[in-house]
């Protein structure tokens, strides 16, 4: 069962007003166990419902897991300047009373335990490589752009660095699928790059396809499913070489990573889109759900990893 903000009141969280926060969530959060008797519990995030989930848990000596999906010092750093030592206590806090946390690199891992988080746990993530597919022989591309065609696909938020991408030197076309808080801005500032705005399923991943490359110029996300995307796409990807995409490309010879994000993306271009599909397949999400269940911490009191 899953337990989201749509069976509550909600507010918009502030900046990100199409993410609806929960508003006093405990009392549901307890119907919702009591009618659906579950066997393990796991928290996917540390708003308003994954406080009041946690403290369900703990008042009824019930074990859980957690994920670590976003990072909300950067972020708060980046947008109001809350030191992230702050944020990271009480990440650390939510995290800690859990019986494992996910995390979905080798190098998150490794930073988590760096910072204080005790049992972490991995959790790799997939890819439907059914609708993300390689451009067919006799397929029209949505839009008809100069080549080659740079891609970017995201929230046009400040915490996704779009400037490093949309001012580097590049030819041909900048092309930016998404919507955000930053877009007027960006759009205002960067009249050459094409803006499609937000695309969703088949529409989307046509987008994906056009492209020549995919320009990933993030230094805070976790993961980056968009990089899946691309792969599965048959693009290659640029980015800077950080957790993330060192994760996720390595050395796998599907992108190119470097501190210079356009020499980073001419590169790209002459990796081989079958290399950027076979390196996205061996992300499914068999093996994702597989990694998560052996994670969880049925309340029989051995946790399914260790069974």
């Amino acid at each position: 069962m899953l337990v989201a903000p749509d069976r509550f009141a909600t507010l918009p969280c502030p900046t990100y007003p199409e993410i609806r926060l929960a508003l006093r969530p405990r009392a549901g959060v307890a119907r919702a166990f009591a009618a659906f008797d579950p066997e393990a519990v796991h928290i996917a995030t540390e708003g308003p419902l994954g406080w009041a989930a946690r403290r369900h848990c703990l008042d009824n000596r019930l074990p859980f897991t957690t994920a670590f999906h976003t990072r909300f010092p950067d972020y708060l750093h980046a947008r109001f300047g809350v030191p992230r030592a702050w944020s990271f206590a009480l990440l650390r806090r939510f995290h800690g009373a859990g019986a494992g946390v996910m995390a979905a690199t080798a190098s998150l891992a490794r930073e988590l335990a760096g910072r204080g988080f005790g049992n972490v746990r991995p959790w790799t993530r997939g890819v439907d490589t059914a609708l993300f597919r390689p451009l067919a022989d006799d397929e029209v591309p949505p839009l008809a752009l100069p080549r080659p065609v740079f891609l970017f696909v995201g929230r046009l938020a400040v915490e996704k660095n779009l400037e490093a991408f949309l001012g580097a030197d590049l030819p041909g076309t900048k092309l930016v699928v998404g919507d955000g808080p930053q877009r007027a801005a960006l759009a205002a500032r960067f009249p050459e790059a094409v803006f499609a705005g937000a695309q969703h399923g088949e529409a989307l991943a046509r987008h994906y396809r056009m492209a020549d490359v995919f320009v990933f110029p993030s230094r805070t996300d976790t993961f980056g499913l968009v990089m899946l995307e691309a792969l599965a796409s048959g693009v290659p990807v640029a980015a800077y070489p950080v957790p993330g995409p060192l994760d996720v490309i390595g050395d796998s010879g599907a992108g190119a990573l470097g501190d210079d994000l356009a020499a980073a993306a001419m590169a790209a271009l002459s990796i081989p889109r079958a290399a950027c599909r076979a390196h996205a397949a061996r992300f499914n999400w068999r093996a994702c759900a597989r990694l998560f269940v052996a994670n969880l911490a049925p309340f029989g009191g051995t946790s399914a990893r260790a069974a």
